[in-house]
């Protein structure tokens, strides 16, 4: 977004999303008689045309809102696919459900987990908190905090959290605990605005997603609203970005994703599998790749597993080739019947959030190989585990990441 377009709508930020409900006070003076011994009301000619043309303001002003009210996504037109539902691969279960729980205290949303290099785990939470514990839960305790909002992390070969940051862009947190910034910008007027997911390579490259260029959250009053705001605008101007340690230059090596998302890197270290969150699909692209468009088509990216029943979340390398993948939320038909309908999601924008249709709650993770096929499916259809967005895989556990809940949930392998 460039300065002067952002600028007309920065007085809008956490504001177009309400609607103006100061009362509507009608004045019809003497023509509204008091109410005599009888009970009734004498309501005149005069008292009746006010009061319809008090409503039919109030209607004029209503429809103007809704149709003209400046809100900052530009929504464009997109071809969606019928949903498949749960069938096949994806076929309704309960293998997710009864999770075992260990308790976060105060702390709620660990959205990534993933196991460091000293046998602990890591959970990233919705406070901004990096926490570490014993695998058991045993030992919990801070490890440090970006002032941000991490929401994916891997460890280098030099021990090293590598952490994507929707707000401060790619870090790097050592193993005391100290945080340096390692990138946050492609050049002066083109900012890492909504890091998201981050791999790190043997060689020492680090790949991460970001997931808007339109819209970030340190911008747009956080990460829900933003993903919001770029998911209904289907501009697909997510992005996969690639970092060099040793050089310091970041370059591009994919774009025209629709809120970019997880990311993992194959045995081979040739390719990258990267959730596109916006459009129910997982890319195959090559990790040598220099800017390409996936919206124009090339052999160096290619749809692996397209029309997905969910939204995809985070990407984790599983034990004996598995990639388990997270669908946050099941897909929903008012989002799928609108994707036609850029003036209707723009409407919408206007509406409250607490009215903006997300469907029923409904925990789902699987895995899959590296040529896409399906090998494992565990779903929970009541969501007592809400916002499930990955799964963290050790030789006798599964850790269950999670967007809202109040502890981390597991299963036993």
């Amino acid at each position: 977004m460039g300065a002067a377009h952002e600028q007309q709508y920065l007085p809008l930020r956490r504001q177009y999303f309400e609607i103006p409900t100061s009362p509507v006070i009608l004045k019809t003076g003497s023509d509204l008689e008091g109410i005599g011994s009888t009970g009734s009301i004498d309501v005149n000619a005069s008292s009746i045309r006010n009061a319809a043309l008090g409503v039919g303001g109030l209607l004029v002003a209503t429809a103007t809102y809704f149709c003209f009210w400046p809100v900052p996504a530009e929504p464009v037109s997109w071809v969606v696919q019928p949903p498949p539902g749960y069938v096949g691969a994806h076929a309704p279960n309960s293998l997710l459900s009864d999770l075992r729980k260990i308790d976060i205290g105060a702390e709620h949303g660990p959205e990534h987990m993933a196991i460091g290099p000293d046998g602990k785990l890591y959970a990233a939470m919705t406070s901004g908190n990096l926490v570490r514990m014993d695998l058991d839960g045993a030992n919990q305790q801070l490890f440090a905090n970006t002032r941000g909002r991490v929401l994916g992390f891997a460890f280098d070969a030099a021990g090293r959290m590598i952490v994507a940051d929707a707000m401060k862009g790619l870090l790097a947190i050592s193993p005391d605990g100290s945080v340096i910034l390692l990138t946050d910008r492609l050049g002066a007027d083109d900012p890492i605005a909504y890091a998201n997911s981050v791999v790190t390579a043997p060689d020492g490259r680090i790949y991460f997603t970001q997931s808007s260029t339109r819209f970030g959250p340190a911008d747009w009053g956080g990460t829900y609203e933003a993903s919001v705001l770029d998911i209904m605008e289907q501009s697909a101007t997510g992005r996969v970005l690639a970092f060099d340690p040793v050089s310091r230059e970041t370059r591009i090596v994919a774009r025209g994703l629709s809120f970019a998302n997880g990311i993992a890197l194959s045995a081979d270290g040739r390719s990258l599998f990267v959730n596109e969150t916006g459009r129910y699909r997982i890319w195959k692209i090559d990790s040598d790749a220099n800017a390409v468009d996936v919206q124009n088509g090339s052999p160096k990216a290619r749809i692996l597993l397209d029309n997905l029943p969910g939204y995809p979340d985070n990407l984790m390398r599983g034990r004996e080739g598995r990639i388990w993948v997270g669908l946050f939320r099941p897909r929903s038909p008012v989002a799928d019947g609108l994707a036609g309908r850029p003036f209707l999601r723009k409407m919408l924008l206007r509406l409250p959030r607490s009215v903006l249709s997300t469907g029923a709650p409904y925990g789902h993770v699987f895995a899959m190989d590296e040529d896409g096929t399906v090998t494992r499916d565990l779903q929970d259809p009541e969501g007592d585990y809400p916002g499930t967005t990955g799964a963290t895989e050790t030789a006798d556990r599964l850790y269950i990441h999670s967007l809202h809940a109040t502890a981390i949930g597991w299963k036993p392998l």
